[in-house]
């Protein structure tokens, strides 16, 4: 979203700017730890959804405005006093087309996803990092699953995310216990891409983001679907993946500029087509 002049929109407390080649989203309710309310997960499924239908994007960056990523979705607001009770079986009807679908599109999306996290990443906006395709946290950030601590079972892909990414034991520290895990440690487990010096971090970021997006797009969006679906696939299956993805990629302008670049010994310039 953009206003008329063409600088950055505001939708529900995003921040919404098409920079280049980058889409950028950024969580803007530093008074509340940036958590997400219902009009920001909307905004986000917009921001997202579109962005699949955008050629002209290469790469998705998220991050939170402030000291802060994100404190998970607001509960507070949700439950305030005085709110009128859902009738039953509210969550189950509703988180599958808001929260859940959040952290969904983050991991399906055909474009690199980067997440930039300083201080907390809590709840959804934990597992938000954790689905991201690289994640950059400062090294002072601090990742957590409260939901036990609050007297509710996990949500938002908590549970399939962190058991794939860092094992069960590590799982059950962070969800059964409640444990707070620091980026130090969440990159060692392979929760995360990357811990930096928080002074660091947005050089880092844009090293990052600027590689991807000048990369072959087309290719870098279909090796990502066949990483993320090998969990869940035998080994033939998986390689039968790879021969449909090779398929497409060798028919995009990126693989000749591959080519050329190799035959010539020079460094290839994608244009993501």
């Amino acid at each position: 979203m953009r206003n008329e002049d063409g600088s950055p929109g505001r939708s529900g407390e995003v921040r919404v700017e098409h920079d280049g080649q980058i889409l950028r989203l950024t969580l803007d309710r530093v008074d509340s730890l940036n958590s997400l309310n219902p009009a920001m997960v909307q905004t986000l499924i917009r921001e997202l959804t579109e962005a699949a239908h955008d050629d002209s994007l290469r790469a998705v960056h998220i991050t939170g405005a402030g000291p802060n990523f994100c404190g998970g979705a607001d509960w507070v607001a949700t439950n305030r006093k005085n709110a009128p009770r859902p009738r039953a079986g509210n969550l189950v009807r509703r988180v599958p087309h808001q929260a859940h679908r959040i952290v969904e599109l983050v991991h399906d999306l055909h474009l690199p996803v980067v997440c930039t996290v300083r201080g907390w990443a809590v709840g959804l906006g934990c597992n938000l990092a954790f689905a991201a395709d690289f994640t950059v946290a400062a090294d002072d950030a601090v990742f957590w699953e409260p939901f036990i601590t609050r007297g509710f079972s996990p949500d938002s892909g908590a549970t399939w995310l962190i058991p794939r990414l860092a094992g069960t034991a590590r799982a059950k520290q962070m969800l059964l216990l409640g444990e707070k895990i620091g980026a130090s440690d969440a990159c060692d487990w392979g929760l995360i891409y990357r811990s930096t010096p928080g002074a660091d971090l947005d050089a880092a970021t844009s090293e990052l983001l600027n590689r991807l997006a000048s990369g072959p797009t087309v290719a870098l969006g279909l090796a990502k679907q066949a990483i993320n679906r090998s969990h869940t696939t035998s080994l033939t299956d998986a390689m039968n993946q790879e021969l449909y993805s090779l398929e497409l990629a060798c028919r995009t302008d990126d693989f000749k500029e591959g080519l050329r670049a190799f035959k010539e010994r020079s460094e290839p310039e994608f244009r993501g087509r």
